[in-house]
């Protein structure tokens, strides 16, 4: 019997491409040792680019198998619960097919571990029941890690909703104080069902065999020792954590002929900011505006992928992509009057093949934390406008701790930024005699050595998939 690791990411392209790289992390390492197995759930975020994504890993990697659950409905529930709610519980209601999947995998391999997305929790007491050590794989950074491992104790200090409670802090040891309001949004309502899962998911981090972080060692050295020093978890030992990162997607092959390559292969070196907000940031059309006035007047080059706003005004983020009329959201003559100066990209670019051109020298970011690392690996400094889910971590770690990023300042009621804001924050980031961007962008490049060094032959990454391969090589269970 050939040992197997099989793998659960949550449903969605940024979890699902999260787990399928941390497999070929595996293999590339321990190939002659195991395959891959991958479950993916079928009826919640289904896109043909994930099918297309899906086909093109089976036939580049084959020793990792994909193994597509029994199609579940998604549920009609009441309109106050959460999009994140509904998820929670369609990741619940696969309990069943994750049971018969383990089994029949097990036919024909031997199972060594049984690595699960934070919001797969439900799968843990099932592997748990047939012996299988699983291990949590965390796709964000340690600081987002200290907060869930904190989150059980916050929530017997703090009763009412955090969306509530605009004047509090939130205080995660490892962590710059947080407002209630910028917890991660699953949390902020304490009457949505979703608040009570990510409580669930949390509460259940200590009971695992370890948690697998990507991040690694010298990016986040404060929330890494709060962990290890058993700060976070109050009521039971911090189980084994595991740094293997940074670990980020490949340059998709589409990726090589796109326009905006082209654009950046004829500005001068370092002069270019780039503008992304992840695969779902999105903003309305007096936000879009606004970032026109300030790119106009920084008169700094950029390069901007702009997608089309979203239904509800209040929200940043899309589920889907679809086309727009970019001329329709610019104020009139704006395309005009930047010329050569200036992109602006409809819905996608390739972005870790953006981040890693000789002309692209800042970067405005959602923070993300994929985004963030692909920026930090590529020693670009960055802008922080976070959005949404626990981008208000990342950003609190990457300004006040990592020094790695400026800030925004934001529209407390919504988070909106002014154009002059923004205009402001590219020439600190961008301009050749601002101090602080100088500093920033040194920084940033010696990090970026420094995310070289831990998956150098004696770096700290790669002990730690070597440690990770001889747990998973011990005897059966």
């Amino acid at each position: 019997m050939k040992d197997t690791i099989v793998l659960y990411p949550a449903p969605g392209m940024g979890h699902v491409v999260s787990m399928v790289e941390l497999g070929k992390l595996i293999l590339h390492h321990y190939s002659s040792k195991f395959t891959i197995n991958i479950l993916i759930t079928t009826g919640l975020f289904d896109t043909p680019s994930i099918h297309c994504y899906l086909n093109s890993i089976s036939q580049s990697t084959p020793s990792i198998t994909f193994h597509r659950l029994p199609p579940l409905p998604t549920t009609s529930t009441a309109p106050t619960i959460s999009p994140a709610a509904i998820a929670f519980e369609f990741i619940r209601r696969n309990a069943a097919n994750v049971r018969h999947s383990l089994h029949q995998i097990s036919q024909s391999s031997a199972i060594r571990s049984l690595i699960i997305d934070f919001f797969c929790t439900s799968a843990l007491p099932i592997a748990t029941a047939l012996g299988i050590p699983t291990f949590y794989f965390f796709t964000s950074g340690a600081a987002a890690l200290a907060a869930y491992l904190h989150f059980p104790t916050i929530h017997k200090q703090i009763h009412n909703s955090f969306r509530d409670l605009s004047a509090t802090e939130i205080h995660v040891p490892g962590l710059p104080p947080i407002r209630a309001v910028h917890m991660p949004e699953p949390v902020l309502d304490r009457d949505d069902p979703a608040y009570h899962d990510i409580l669930y998911f949390s509460s259940h981090l200590p009971k695992s065999n370890g948690i697998i972080v990507n991040t690694f060692e010298d990016l986040e050295p404060i929330p890494i020792r709060a962990i290890a020093d058993g700060l976070c978890v109050v009521d039971s030992p911090t189980p084994p954590i595991h740094y293997i990162g940074p670990l980020i997607a490949e340059p998709e092959n589409r990726s090589r002929d796109h326009k905006c390559l082209k654009w950046l292969d004829s500005q001068p070196k370092r002069s270019v900011v780039f503008l992304c907000f992840g695969s779902r940031g999105s903003f309305s059309a007096e936000q879009v505006r606004e970032i026109g006035k300030g790119l106009e007047r920084s008169g700094h080059r950029f390069l901007w992928v702009l997608k089309n706003p979203p239904i509800d005004e209040k929200s940043k983020q899309i589920q889907e992509l679809s086309e727009f009329d970019i001329h329709g959201l610019m104020s009139e003559g704006f395309l005009e009057r930047i010329g050569d100066r200036g992109m602006v990209v409809e819905s996608w670019a390739p972005q870790v093949a953006v981040l890693s051109h000789d002309s692209v020298g800042g970067f405005v970011t959602h923070c993300g934390w994929n985004s963030v690392l692909e920026a930090m690996v590529a020693g670009v400094p960055m802008v922080a406008w976070p959005l949404y889910a626990e981008q208000h971590l990342n950003k609190a770690a990457m300004v006040e701790d990592m020094k790695m990023a400026i800030p925004v300042e934001q529209r407390e009621e919504d988070g909106f930024v002014s154009g002059a804001e923004l205009e402001r924050r590219v020439r600190e980031l961008m301009d050749s005699e601002c101090e602080s961007g100088r500093e920033l962008r040194e920084r940033s490049l010696g990090m970026r050595d420094r995310a070289s060094a831990a998956w150098g032959e004696l770096g700290s990454s790669t002990a730690a998939v070597g440690h990770l391969a001889q747990l998973w090589s011990g005897p059966t269970h």
